[in-house]
């Protein structure tokens, strides 16, 4: 009954009227978001940005709860050893995820290859990233995103502008869908669905790749795997270009400013000669590239020059280790996928 009533609140606040539920239900206790000085300022702000009801915001934070756990989750990890990128890569790039992946290319084959072709990314690229991100849907989180945004808005100051921005871009997700913030469940970030898009990547990049006539990013994988690529796309990437080189650095000290540009890529063959910095394999062109270092615990340093394709995977993620998986998982799949399996039909591509 409860929540019959919060639907229609929230429901009337899409079409700009006052609530109306004669069935009436004990409030629950107010969670005090309503109240708070700067979240009454953001429910202005909506009012006049974007033409939301007062009344009915007011209700969706009256409903919403602080998700303790979420601040929790996404503080930094205290500094208690060496970065290791041999660790984090197994996280990634193991059995499970190259088994379930072969499953997940097998049943999603015709929107894959329909994706690649359109966005002209690579297939394996694809499947990889909603590996990494939610091993295929398995892990797809079970926040209320409603509640982790707020959260993180308020009362994580160290983001607190990109989670606003990310609320904001939420709560026009919930009207655009006509569905209650309340019922949406993601990550402790606000993250949504197989490929974990935040609310703002879902309005700007997602798409309807099934032709059902809607995004759903939670239950549809041809919505995600359409939406991937788009995404990937839309950040600049460039069909049958590598992803990187492998590098040879000739001394550490002396090639860091060439690490410290970051990305995107930059640097020119010329210039990377002259901070000691080549590569074993030929590469053509001038494009510039970056130099990306993958620390290893106590083992020696390894790196890549990045190009733009590598860039583009980072708009997804900012992490150097996180790209890399992605690409090593891709490579693993694609291998898999071309390896000779009696009784089994190889993935079409």
């Amino acid at each position: 009954m409860q929540e019959f009533c919060a639907a229609r609140r929230w429901l009337a606040a899409l079409i700009l009227v006052l609530p109306v539920c004669t069935l009436q239900a004990a409030p629950p206790a107010s969670s005090g978001w309503a109240s708070r000085p700067e979240v009454v300022e953001f429910v202005r702000e909506m009012v006049d940005k974007h033409g939301f009801d007062q009344a009915g915001l007011i209700d969706v934070f009256d409903r919403t709860r602080t998700a303790d756990l979420a601040l929790k989750l996404i503080a930094p990890p205290p500094a208690t050893g060496k970065r290791s990128w041999s660790a984090y890569r197994a996280r990634f790039v193991e059995p499970v995820r190259i088994r379930d992946g072969l499953r997940f290319w097998r049943e999603q084959a015709d929107p894959i290859r329909r994706a690649s072709e359109r966005f002209g990314v690579p297939q394996e690229i694809i499947v990889a990233i909603i590996g990494v991100e939610t091993v295929y849907g398995r892990n797809t989180g079970d926040f209320k995103v409603m509640d982790a945004l707020t959260t993180l808005a308020f009362d994580y100051p160290r983001r607190a502008p990109f989670f606003r921005e990310e609320l904001e871009q939420f709560l026009l997700l919930s009207r655009d869908a006509a569905v209650d913030p309340l019922q949406w469940r993601g990550s402790y970030a606000g993250a949504i669905g197989l490929p974990q898009f935040m609310p703002g990547s879902i309005r700007r990049h997602a798409i309807d790749f099934d032709g059902d006539g809607r995004v759903d990013l939670r239950t549809s994988a041809s919505d995600a795997v359409g939406s991937v690529a788009r995404f990937l796309s839309n950040h600049g990437w460039r069909p049958g270009e590598p992803t990187y080189f492998q590098a040879i650095v000739e001394d550490e000290a002396r090639a860091r400013p060439a690490v410290e540009a970051g990305v995107p890529p930059k640097l020119s063959l010329t210039e990377l000669a002259a901070l000691g910095v080549s590569s074993p394999q030929s590469i053509a062109g001038a494009e510039p590239l970056s130099l990306i270092d993958l620390p290893d615990g106590d083992k020696p340093t390894q790196y890549v020059l990045g190009t733009n394709n590598f860039w583009v995977i980072t708009r997804y993620n900012r992490s150097y280790f996180y790209a890399m998986s992605v690409i090593d998982l891709a490579r693993a799949l694609k291998d898999a996928a071309n390896a000779p399996q009696p009784g089994k039909r190889p993935v079409e591509r």
